[in-house]
């Protein structure tokens, strides 16, 4: 028996994201307090896709976007395609900037898919969800906080991608500065050495431990536990603006890290109202959202969810 598509338009808010976090790379990540909104519908034939926004006139308009080819991950993951589909994005997430724009929109494309597919959200829990949004992502670390919200740890076992959330404590007020220039994955993981020095490794491990108490508990610990030995000195010299800021915000005891793969920093503790980053950067205070990828309309109930998801032992 065939899937059954729902008739009318589905929508759902992608939050950004912020992953690595200083030691916890390709592990830990954020979500933030902004969106991109998409919505879908199944049309008789053919893949539309208007965006407006970021990426407005750059980005592809059929099958080929990337929310179209997530929403055809999942429903072959289901089993049945539908004949045709219409999406709108409205993105406000910039581009290639560390900041989970294309976590944004796989994850969007899952939702979307959950949400048009009569009982999809069962169909495909968010266990499933999360596998299929990693797997066309590459690691887990952006796609986990943007399914799920909140702080997420993401690692990779036997049978794909798992992750459990977290609440931040209370006073966690992450800050951004986005620069103009873009950034690319590909190239900063170039830069990365295929060898690590071993006490750099154990340095990170403890760091990691001990961000994932600070964030949750104890936020005065944030300035330490955002040391980082792995990935941010090695990418410095790729991206020294950024590299400088966020040298200039440690200096000043602000627990600032850079985002993702960057250029985009991340404060994490309060920065001082008279520190100015410079011309070339764009800062925006923000908040941690909790909810993380929720689907609307069609016929979709959301529960809320617990601390732990998509990480749940059976």
């Amino acid at each position: 028996m065939g899937l059954t598509f729902v008739t009318e338009p589905v929508s759902v808010s992608t939050p950004a994201t912020s992953a690595n976090l200083g030691p916890g790379f390709d592990a830990l990540g954020l979500a933030l307090t902004m969106y991109d909104d998409l919505t879908a519908r199944v049309t008789g034939d053919g893949f539309v896709v208007t965006v407006r926004g970021e990426g407005a006139g750059d980005l592809p308009t059929g099958a080929d976007h990337l929310v179209v080819r997530a929403m055809l991950a999942t429903f072959d993951e289901a089993g049945e395609r539908p004949p045709g589909l219409a999406v709108e994005c409205v993105n406000r997430i910039p581009q290639a900037r560390g900041m989970g724009s294309s976590s944004a929109a796989i994850v969007g494309g899952v939702q979307l898919a959950r949400g048009l597919i009569k009982d999809g959200l069962e169909l495909i829990d968010d266990a499933a969800a999360l596998r299929i949004a990693a797997r066309l992502e590459g690691h887990p670390d952006n796609v986990a906080p943007c399914l799920l919200g909140g702080f997420t740890i993401a690692w990779t076992g036997p049978d794909g991608a798992r992750a459990v959330r977290l609440a931040p404590a209370d006073g966690v007020r992450p800050t951004v500065f986005i620069p103009a220039e873009l950034g690319y994955t590909a190239s900063a993981r170039a830069a990365l050495p295929s060898e690590v020095p071993h006490r750099d490794a154990a340095f990170n491990a403890g760091r990691a431990a001990l961000f994932t108490h600070a964030l949750t508990s104890d936020p005065s610990l944030l300035f330490p536990a955002t040391e980082d030995r792995l990935h941010q000195d090695y990418r410095a010299p790729g991206m020294p603006g950024t590299a400088s800021l966020v040298a200039a915000l440690r200096s000043v005891g602000v627990a600032a890290v850079v985002s993702g793969a960057g250029p985009t920093v991340l404060a994490l503790t309060e920065v001082p109202a008279d520190f100015t980053p410079g011309a070339h950067w764009h800062s925006e205070v923000l908040g941690v959202d909790d909810a993380g990828a929720l689907v609307k309309g069609g016929m979709v109930e959301h529960a809320e969810r617990g601390p732990v998801a998509a990480g749940r032992t059976s």
